[in-house]
């Protein structure tokens, strides 16, 4: 059976359905339910308004993470509550995701996310940071070490995305987005309908999956001109990447992956750790795609471990 078969009968079912016609949430809205204490924003570009958290101690090293497709910075709570004591942590919200508000036709990229984190930087006036992305965020970061990694202590690469052949795109659960009868469909439907499978993939342990975080994954999903964006982001590099492209990154590196990850085969991660000259591989024996919320404290010793064994600051 094609793929559009199946996709076109939930359209054709969901058309009269009142349950599948879903509104666009305006982002105000979104802050009083999803801001956070810590939240900023600022503004690299017209019409482009950038949500972030910045807490912790100042005088540290300073992190800034960089979340996954369909994710935002509560992705990293679980890190940013074990290590404000001791480190400076910022964490950004993507186009087309949690809070950060875009114009109309912005078009996503990972080129275009890696500047973000280059203007964010410049925005706080760090010189130089500890940079860690998960999944997609994960290829935003590779493609920022490539560009500067003058301005890089450290690389943490959590589940990433990027391997050549693998895509970074909407994988397992949100692989509807992968194909255009998919893109459709989002449209139309509450995104309920598939974020519940994708996340109890992506975090292994069912209990995590509550309804609160269903319930902040579909509603951010529906944030403002979001799904636009990410319907229309390009998920591979301008210049697609070869294996020989990670030789290129001589930042010491850290790379994180879940033996039970079901959204990015865990090989690609140990592809990478072995194309990175200075890499450094960790695996979970049961971790999933999100190793960092689903065991925070076995991620976060090791994190430790490599931030203390860089060179001093």
């Amino acid at each position: 059976m094609k793929l559009w078969q199946p996709l076109s009968a939930i359209a054709l079912a969901c058309l009269p359905s009142a349950a599948c016609a879903t509104r666009e949430i305006p982002i105000a809205e979104l802050q009083l339910q999803y801001g956070l204490p810590t939240s900023r924003t600022f503004e690299p570009s017209a019409g482009v308004r950038v949500h972030y958290t910045d807490e912790g101690r100042r005088g540290g090293r300073t992190l800034i993470l960089v979340h996954g497709f369909a994710a935002s910075v509560h992705a990293w709570r679980p890190w940013i509550d074990r290590l404000a004591g001791e480190y400076r942590l910022v964490a950004i919200d993507l186009p087309g995701h949690g809070l950060t508000q875009t114009p109309p036709g912005y078009r996503a990229t990972i080129e275009g996310n890696a500047q973000l984190v280059e203007d964010l930087a410049d925005h706080l006036g760090i010189d130089r940071f500890v940079l860690a992305g998960n999944s997609m965020g994960g290829a935003v970061s590779m493609a920022y070490a490539m560009e500067h990694s003058a301005r890089l202590q450290g690389l943490v690469l959590v589940s990433p995305a990027g391997w050549p052949g693998q895509g970074g795109g909407a994988p397992g659960g949100f692989s509807i987005l992968n194909n255009e009868a998919g893109r459709f469909l989002l449209k139309l439907m509450d995104p309920r309908i598939v974020v519940g499978g994708g996340l109890k993939s992506a975090y292994v342990e069912e209990a995590l999956v509550t309804d609160a975080v269903v319930d902040r994954y579909a509603e951010l999903a529906m944030g403002e001109g979001h799904r636009d964006v990410l319907l229309t982001q390009r998920s591979q590099p301008e210049r697609p990447w070869t294996p020989a492209s990670f030789a290129t990154i001589r930042t010491p590196t850290l790379v994180m992956v879940g033996e039970k990850d079901a959204l990015i085969p865990p090989v690609n991660g140990r592809a990478l750790a072995h194309a990175i000259p200075d890499a450094y591989l960790v695996t979970y024996p049961e971790g999933g795609h999100l190793p960092m919320e689903q065991l925070p404290d076995q991620t976060v010793q090791h994190l430790l471990a490599f931030i203390r064994g860089l060179p001093p600051r």
